[in-house]
């Protein structure tokens, strides 16, 4: 065989991090090292995979049609290892989750992964849904669980479960009585948003189709409690995720707000690369989030 995997590594860390120091650095390695490896295997077999800009290297179309083929190959080295080493074991894996989901859902299946295995090692990232696609279509992230809708032509979404947004305020709050807010309502409240590129918002807006531009929005916030302490002091309404409200709906420090008129419903979904090679720790995973349903 005339390349290695080591090589195919720096190939796929100066993909990522289009720059070789930056490569080395990720891969434990000298720069010069780095680099000597990127330039064999390119003069191995006569081709260039990176334009060059200075110390910035961005792949070219070879180096594009490469990449999710070496992302595999190299995926099936470690998962052989795996086995190898541990009899068996599902090895490491890197899970990307919405806020909602990463802060109320995954935690309790990344647990359940981690008994099953032992000495398994789980990263969640938690970030919005804008970042999390980001990382799944750079093969940064195994696989991404998001509350936002997409099409991408790289992507592959599988639905996972049903999810609802609730209209809610704080139990001293003027329209805490009512027992449908109008959409005239909804204009003339106060409102403490997700921020934009959040599943949450997108899902809201969408909702709202027509109102937008007559709300007044006072706060966009990146963290849903700090959304729901916001809106228990009294500073406006928001609307979140059921599953983020529960048990704050149940003890009354935060009450929902009735809008049938409009439709909050929505699904959460995993999201894959098309070209992304399914390991037994993300088929395992994926399983665990249907039982856990």
């Amino acid at each position: 065989m005339r390349y290695t995997l080591r090589q195919l590594e720096v190939f796929l860390a100066c993909a990522h991090h289009e720059n070789v120091s930056r490569a080395a650095a990720g891969l434990s390695m000298s720069q010069s090292a780095a680099s000597t490896a990127l330039k064999e295997f390119e003069q191995q077999f006569e081709l260039r995979l990176f334009e060059r800009t200075g110390k910035r290297l961005r792949l070219n179309e070879l180096g594009r049609q490469l990449w999710p083929r070496a992302e595999e190959l190299l995926e099936r080295a470690r998962e052989l290892e795996q086995t190898l080493a541990a009899h068996g074991d599902l090895g490491r894996l890197k899970i990307g989750a919405t806020l909602t989901i990463g802060n109320y859902l995954a935690a309790a299946v990344m647990a359940r992964y981690m008994a099953e295995q032992p000495g398994t090692r789980v990263e969640l990232e938690v970030a919005n849904t804008a970042a999390i696609v980001d990382k799944v279509l750079g093969f940064e992230l195994d696989l991404g669980l998001i509350e936002g809708e997409l099409n991408h032509p790289d992507l592959e979404m599988i639905p996972w479960r049903d999810d609802e947004l609730v209209v809610f305020c704080g139990p001293d709050h003027p329209l805490a009585g009512k027992k449908r807010l109008s959409d005239g309502d909804l204009c003339e409240a106060t409102w403490i948003l997700r921020e934009r590129g959040s599943g949450t918002r997108q899902t809201f807006e969408r909702a709202l189709s027509g109102l937008l531009p007559k709300l007044h929005i006072l706060l966009e916030l990146q963290h849903t409690e700090a959304i729901k302490r916001a809106v228990e002091a009294g500073l406006g309404i928001s609307c979140l995720s059921r599953v983020s409200l529960s048990d704050a709906l149940k003890r009354g420090s935060l009450v929902e707000l009735p809008v049938p008129q409009r439709d909050f419903r929505r699904e959460f979904h995993f999201v894959l690369h098309r070209q992304k090679y399914r390991s037994a720790g993300i088929q395992r995973w994926l399983e665990l989030c249907r039982q856990d349903h």
